[in-house]
């Protein structure tokens, strides 16, 4: 089971996680979307393509662009379709 905690509280959480360069992707029917709000944030990876992020807010507290997906990975990172990674102090524990 991987579980993803910041500020005290988990979320998300699954047994089902893609890995990819070191970062677990959690499908995004795992990730507690009452935590995420949306980010202008993007950025670019030759071979994933183009990643949006949100920002964590829990219990009053912000972080900013702290997780992250591929809306439309390229085929080499399909596998990431549809889920979400966590940086910025996220803890991650499998």
């Amino acid at each position: 089971m991987a579980k993803a905690m910041w500020n005290g509280q988990t979320v998300a959480e699954s047994e089902t996680t893609e890995m990819i360069e070191g970062n677990i992707y959690f499908p995004e029917e795992t990730v507690k979307r009452e935590f995420l709000r949306s980010s202008s944030t993007s950025s670019s990876c030759p071979w994933k393509g183009q990643a949006r992020y949100f920002t964590l807010l829990v219990d009053g507290q912000e972080n900013p662009d702290a997780a992250w997906y591929y809306p439309d990975p390229k085929p080499a990172a399909r596998q990431v379709k549809h889920h979400i990674a966590f940086w910025r102090g996220v803890e991650i524990t499998k």
